[in-house]
């Protein structure tokens, strides 16, 4: 290396670690991160005759933009589709506002407000995905006619049912669309013959019919799709011509399908994101103007402890029947999660969104008889310490 590329290098060091500087004075002058500017519009889909309303929540940066667009797609929860809550991925919502994008959340068909009933297509994944895909670009046909949308600059990202979504999505070449980001992508059918082997055979006709690029995650401890399922997955889409980085990140906690959701996978997955959205040209870094939506910090969890299984709902301390039934419908919850209890008698919980486990502990407060409530269970861990 000469001296003149050596003091080059050294400016551009310096000039990164000077803009560096100056974000992190912005975000520290901050004196708490901003709230999520959240709304819910229904966006219509015609299909023939018949309108479907989808509830979608969008988070909007301040100014007239235009403003990159992220579709971020939902998983499907156990049970009935239309009693599932509305998705409102907090966490990811801020990585992507503090970089200036706008941030698209649909419900699909026959999910929580969204009218219609929703379309599995039985046991040929292929056809369910591609239904799903319908109602993504239905979104952003709404999206995309808005004054502060850059149509020519969107990415389409999705965990669990909403990275399947994803995949089938690309298969629709929509303008403007960079990259597609799959997290823990599949659609779990024990109940059809040979489920895994559907999911690797339609990925691979899915890549027969995309050329937008990918960015996969996946994890060994995955309960959903165990690793020949997700390796098969990604060997047939690149086998049909489409192009897909996979990350296979290893063990994750007690189930890799939780990564996305979870505050600690943040360190997994925003470093690769960033590098992937810098690669297709897209917004990677926080910005300065944006600064006030970079999350602040959360509640640090405590360390876990062997008091008892996740699952052991014999085990909470308090055992009064709202308790138990609290701490039920909050094991059946998505990270990030947090359940808190008092000694003296007392719970609360908290999902989603920003920091649950302060929330968690404001709520059990609330009904505490007296004296300080305590983490019980942050996400798949026990943290209660008698």
């Amino acid at each position: 290396m000469t001296r003149v590329q050596l003091l080059s290098s050294r400016t551009r060091r310096r000039a990164a670690a000077a803009l560096a500087a100056a974000l992190l004075m912005a975000v520290t002058q901050a004196f708490s991160a901003a709230p999520l500017p959240e709304s819910v519009v229904m966006v219509p889909k015609k299909s023939g005759l018949f309108t479907t309303e989808l509830e979608t929540t969008l988070y909007l940066p301040e100014g007239d933009g235009p403003f990159p667009i992220v579709v971020i797609n939902h998983g499907k929860a156990n049970g009935d589709p239309k009693f599932q809550a509305r998705y409102r991925p907090g966490g990811p919502a801020r990585f992507f506002l503090a970089r200036g994008y706008a941030v698209v959340v649909p419900m699909r068909q026959g999910f929580s407000k969204s009218s219609g009933s929703y379309i599995g297509g039985g046991c040929n994944v292929e056809s369910n995905g591609r239904e799903q895909a319908g109602d993504v670009a239905a979104v952003l046909d709404y999206v995309t006619a808005q004054p502060w949308a850059d149509k020519a600059r969107i990415v389409v990202a999705g965990q669990s049912h909403g990275g399947w979504t994803t995949l089938a999505f690309g298969t629709l070449g929509y303008p403007g669309v960079k990259g597609l980001i799959d997290f823990a992508g599949g659609l779990r059918q024990e109940q059809c013959v040979g489920w895994q082997q559907g999911l690797i055979g339609a990925a691979g006709n899915y890549g027969k019919e995309t050329r937008t690029p990918s960015l996969w995650f996946y994890g060994d401890n995955d309960s959903y799709f165990p690793p020949f399922a997700w390796k098969g997955m990604h060997d047939g889409y690149v086998a049909g011509g489409a192009s897909a980085k996979l990350v296979a990140f290893g063990n994750f906690g007690s189930d890799a399908h939780t990564m996305f959701g979870a505050a600690d996978g943040a360190r997994i997955w925003q470093p690769v994101v960033a590098e992937f959205l810098r690669e297709i040209g897209m917004p990677d870094q926080p910005l300065p103007a944006f600064a006030r939506y970079v999350a602040a910090p959360a509640t640090t969890a405590p360390p876990a402890t062997d008091f008892a299984a996740i699952d052991a709902v014999d085990r909470v301390p308090d055992q009064s029947a709202a308790s138990l039934a609290g701490y039920r419908v909050f094991l059946g919850k998505t990270f990030p999660r947090a359940f808190a209890i008092n000694a003296q008698g007392g719970w609360g919980s908290a999902w989603g969104g920003d920091d649950p486990l302060a929330r968690a502990l404001e709520n059990c407060a609330k009904k505490a008889a007296s004296g300080a409530c305590q983490l019980y269970a942050v996400d798949d861990k026990i943290v209660w310490k008698p």
